[in-house]
């Protein structure tokens, strides 16, 4: 039996779409940045080069867990693994995160498989089957994503605070990658917080917020930051590029830090 638009009782219309808009604008910006962001950051997965300039470290290589980090960059828990780079096992990790987050996927099911390409334009795909199986059933794994993305956030943290040393690793100073890497774990923190997980997590489950006057509080303001998720998930992500990019430029001799003291 024919479902969707060519059911029976609906309107049948010959055209794709009655929408007179631009309405593919906005999937095909979303696809051209994801392909952008995609194709860099598996571009500087592998390049394995140019990610340490002390004090500063590439977000895509920290924590160095590898025995062939850069010295001084790593902490060599898991010895020399030659076919692989450092960052290849910090990936998994925040990649699975924002693959699994309820708004890139949204972003990405309507950018990339059109399902669908928009409002009131039909999707290309005969049957529907949601996320009840697999891989999709494993964007159920997003709660648990952010937990370990938690524990990321702190480790960036811990790097912008070690971002206050000189090339020689004396306390005091900054630079710009010291700004840089402000940024860059600012946006993590706010696109982390405003998760749809982190909200649950604060204010769920709760049949009288009265009786929990501090997870109401925390709800409260998670809510205010989730109003701002999807600019956060897009401008954290651009960052982390960015903040790779300027340090691999330090790193490679091509830019020169500026050092304010």
């Amino acid at each position: 039996m024919t479902t969707g638009v060519g059911a029976p009782g609906r309107a049948q219309i010959e055209a794709r779409t009655l929408r007179t808009d631009r309405w593919w604008a906005s999937p095909a910006f979303t696809f051209a940045f994801l392909l952008v962001m995609v194709v860099y950051l598996t571009w500087a997965i592998f390049a394995n080069k140019d990610y340490f300039w002390e004090p500063y470290i590439s977000p895509m290589y920290s924590p160095c867990l590898t025995g062939n980090c850069v010295p001084g960059s790593g902490w060599g828990w898991f010895g020399s693994i030659a076919p692989i780079t450092p960052a290849i096992i910090i990936i998994i990790f925040p990649m699975g995160f924002r693959v699994t987050c309820y708004y890139y996927r949204k972003a990405y099911y309507r950018a990339v498989w059109r399902s669908p390409g928009a409002c009131a334009v039909p999707e290309p795909h005969r049957k529907y089957t949601g996320e009840r199986r697999f891989p999709l059933v494993m964007q159920n794994l997003h709660r648990y994503f952010w937990y370990i993305a938690v524990v990321f956030a702190i480790i960036l943290t811990a790097d912008f605070v070690m971002s206050f040393r000189d090339h020689q690793g004396h306390w005091g100073h900054m630079g710009l990658g010291t700004l840089v890497l402000l940024v860059n774990v600012a946006l993590i923190w706010a696109y982390t917080l405003s998760c749809h997980s982190c909200r649950h997590i604060t204010g769920g489950r709760l049949k009288h917020f009265s009786k929990h006057p501090l997870r109401y509080k925390a709800w409260t303001i998670v809510s205010k930051l989730n109003a701002k998720h999807m600019q956060l998930a897009w401008a954290s992500l651009a960052w982390i590029g960015l903040t790779d990019l300027y340090i691999r430029l330090v790193a490679a001799n091509i830019i020169t830090d500026l050092r304010f003291f």
